[in-house]
């Protein structure tokens, strides 16, 4: 068992459990999704958006769809026909709306 030991402080840690830094602990959710690639759902959760609307302030709006689209060198597959479904590499997905936030949700 680990301890944490202050002048007037003793913490238990459990056996179980460890501390990382929170660098470590953000590296690892960030592997968490690497080499996965997510549905249109799991884009709705992480962006907490329906489909119509990520549609119309993400994926359509030509600024976006240049860098997105898998045709155009980008890292989401737009379905061309019926039956076919999004995919987005999950990483890249991420990083994109990380660096992107302000503009998709100002515009």
């Amino acid at each position: 068992m680990q301890q944490l030991i202050s002048t007037n402080i003793v913490i238990q840690i459990p056996s179980d459990q460890i501390l990382i830094t929170k660098v470590e602990y953000k590296e690892l959710k960030q592997q968490e999704i690497f080499g996965t690639y997510w549905s249109m759902k799991d884009l709705e959760k992480r962006t907490n958006k329906k489909h119509e609307w990520i549609k119309e302030n993400i994926l359509y709006p030509g600024r976006f769809r240049k860098v997105l689209d898998v045709d155009c060198g980008g890292f989401v597959f737009y379905p061309k026909s019926k039956g076919q479904t999004w995919s987005f590499h999950a990483t890249k997905m991420a990083k994109f709306l990380d660096e992107y936030f302000q503009e998709i949700f100002t515009s």
